[in-house]
């Protein structure tokens, strides 16, 4: 009988396992550096990840807008998405402040042992709408494509598309270049992928060999209730709006489930990206709602992130025993619906946030230490939720576009097996 290799899925769930047992043994045996080293392994996949993300967006977006040719259709697409999206960050923002208010998981995190400095590396950045605006146009689209910005790169495509499309036969050569080269690597990220088992391996070892598993139970309550309304805004609300637009929300899953463990064990909603288009266009959603709500979502519908950010800002109150009312809670939500926008691509984006938040609403930021600790496992449910919120919206423009066509169910059988 032929050799059959377990999927990618499989091959990513044991790695985690195997990953999370070398690092207890480093820990027992007091050697996190050598468990450290494998992190190595980590970077390398993120990095080859990264470096497929700006001609894989570039293109596909260009094809997208290219193909849609009228610049009416591009904008009705657009329109919809930034309501989407407007509205999911609502929703997110809104179940953060309820769970935390209802459980008051803050109330039991320590915050007498602190100092009251805080990390350099997360020093409030308070929102500035003429920088944000300033970094959506791009001086250089080169530079920007060497920095990973997403955003400023849709900007520029949005202008090179359009004008690809009104030059007509010229521009034909273009858009089938660039098709051809967005096929080509989602080839590239099929090879990159085979090397994700080994990334989560030096992932999850690295930090249980630094950490131990100890971490985890002082912050069991915040760490149970932050969960437990990520799936709730999984299973409840993003499962909601699928029956609501008639898509089969549990098929949607079956196809996202790779890049799902992949967000969810490398803690990194990006390097999931690339899989994510993948998944879409099998589950049957349209190409150019792919290539234009996909890198939007990146910069615009990370809603995992989001959640967190009510969420921790309140149980850092909490923690310090520092009431808010309700029309700062609500002062505090649309504050966030604008500085959450954009912040893709940026290292520790959510703490960042969540740090100009404590300073303008005078929480101690030396709280933040605490967040630090576990953040890690915090990423990893933020991630997740991100891939799958961010699919969501794509299946939703796509049947809103009438260019959804999910797959029968047994194609499914022969395609999804594990």
């Amino acid at each position: 009988m032929k050799f059959r290799a377990p999927s990618l899925v499989v091959q990513i769930f044991f790695a985690m396992v195997l990953g999370i047992l070398v690092g207890y043994i480093c820990f027992t045996c007091n050697t996190p550096n050598l468990a450290v080293k494998l992190e190595l392994l980590s970077d390398i996949f993120l990095r080859m990840i990264k470096m497929v993300i700006v001609p894989l967006v570039f293109s596909l977006l260009l094809v997208g807008i290219s193909k849609a040719g009228d610049i009416k259709v591009v904008g009705r697409i657009g329109l919809k998405t930034i309501l989407y999206f407007t509205f999911a960050a609502f929703v997110a923002l809104s179940l953060g402040l309820l769970i935390v208010n209802f459980f008051q998981p803050g109330k039991a995190l320590d915050v007498n042992s602190l100092s009251q400095s805080v990390p350099v590396s997360i020093q409030p950045k308070l929102f500035n709408g003429k920088d944000f605006i300033n970094n959506i146009f791009p001086e250089s689209v080169v530079e920007e494509m060497s920095k990973n910005h997403i955003l400023p790169i849709i900007v520029f495509v949005l202008f090179f598309a359009l004008a690809t499309a009104a030059v007509g036969k010229k521009g034909e050569i273009v858009i089938e270049f660039f098709d051809s080269v967005g096929h080509i690597m989602l080839k590239v990220t099929n090879y990159i992928m085979k090397f994700a088992p080994l990334a989560v391996f030096g992932a999850m070892a690295a930090t249980i060999g630094l950490r131990g598993l100890s971490v985890l139970t002082g912050y069991l309550k915040l760490l149970s209730c932050f969960y437990a309304g990520l799936l709730f805004f999984i299973f409840v609300i993003l499962a909601g709006i699928c029956l609501f637009m008639r898509i089969n929300f549990l098929r949607l899953l079956s196809y996202i489930r790779e890049p799902m463990l992949i967000a969810f064990s490398t803690s990194s909603s990006e390097a999931a990206m690339p899989k994510v288009i993948e998944s879409l266009e099998r589950f049957g959603c349209g190409n150019r709602i792919i290539s234009f709500v996909i890198p939007l979502g990146y910069s615009f519908n990370l809603d995992g992130s989001i959640m967190y950010m009510t969420f921790a800002t309140m149980a850092l109150a909490q923690a310090y025993a520092m009431p808010l009312s309700i029309g700062t809670q609500i002062s505090m939500l649309l504050m966030l619906m604008v500085t959450s926008k954009g912040m893709a691509g940026v290292p520790r984006a959510a703490l960042i946030v969540i740090s100009g938040m404590l300073d303008t609403f005078h929480i101690p930021a030396a709280g933040l230490t605490l967040l630090i600790a576990v953040d890690w496992i915090f990423d990893m449910g933020r991630a997740t939720t991100n891939v799958v919120g961010n699919a969501v919206a794509t299946a939703v423009i796509s049947k809103w576009e009438g260019a959804l066509q999910e797959p029968s169910k047994t194609k499914d059988v022969t395609t999804l097996k594990l």
